[in-house]
């Protein structure tokens, strides 16, 4: 649990002005994968959730939309600062978030326990937000796919040994599957499920 003034500061000081500009950059970001979008402006979560991610939980969750937590952010503010932010309530249950969060170093499980959509609605799916180390100075892996000109490179840095695996399988179902929006300081880097990576 946090103190009262960690759950209710750290907000965009122009909130509709901010969303705005953090929506268009995550559009942006997905639509051309791999590109590194620098948000114009970022919030102040509690601990251990970064800037960045906590911009995107500000303008993505609403009171309609369930929110995963890894444990760490759990246990912490972070819930009552999204709840009382957003309207979002926090569920427990990996497979009936819209959107779930991870700090930089945390345990990224399987995709395959978040919701992965349906052949009929494959929107119905969970955007994971996970920060990294860094955005850059990783494991190289060649990304091609719509949006991507020939092909991209990108490295980013703090990301789990099996990611690979993981994204691989999330591939192959398209089109279910999850989408991936990582974060290190002020920027994002987006990963729709269309996205092949191979390492270079």
């Amino acid at each position: 649990m946090g103190t009262q003034s960690q759950i209710y500061a750290g907000a965009f000081a122009d909130p509709v002005f901010a969303a705005q500009s953090v929506f268009r950059t995550l559009m942006d970001s997905f639509a051309r994968p791999g590109t590194i979008g620098q948000l114009s402006t970022s919030a102040s979560p509690p601990p251990p959730l970064g800037n960045a991610s906590g911009a995107v939980a500000l303008t993505l969750c609403d009171q309609d939309t369930a929110v995963w937590l890894s444990p760490a952010l759990a246990k912490s503010a972070v819930s009552q600062w999204i709840a009382f932010h957003t309207g979002a309530c926090v569920t427990e249950a990996k497979d009936e978030a819209r959107f779930a969060f991870f700090e930089k170093g945390a345990a990224v499980p399987g995709f395959d326990q978040f919701a992965l959509g349906t052949q009929e609605y494959p929107d119905r799916s969970t955007t994971l937000v996970v920060e990294v180390e860094a955005l850059t100075g990783g494991q190289p892996l060649v990304a091609r796919g719509p949006g991507i000109k020939t092909e991209i490179v990108v490295a980013p840095k703090g990301l789990p040994d099996v990611f690979l695996d993981f994204w691989t399988a999330n591939r192959a179902i398209f089109p279910r599957g999850i989408d991936l929006v990582l974060t290190a300081e002020d920027s994002v880097l987006c990963l729709p499920r269309t996205t092949k990576l191979e390492r270079e």
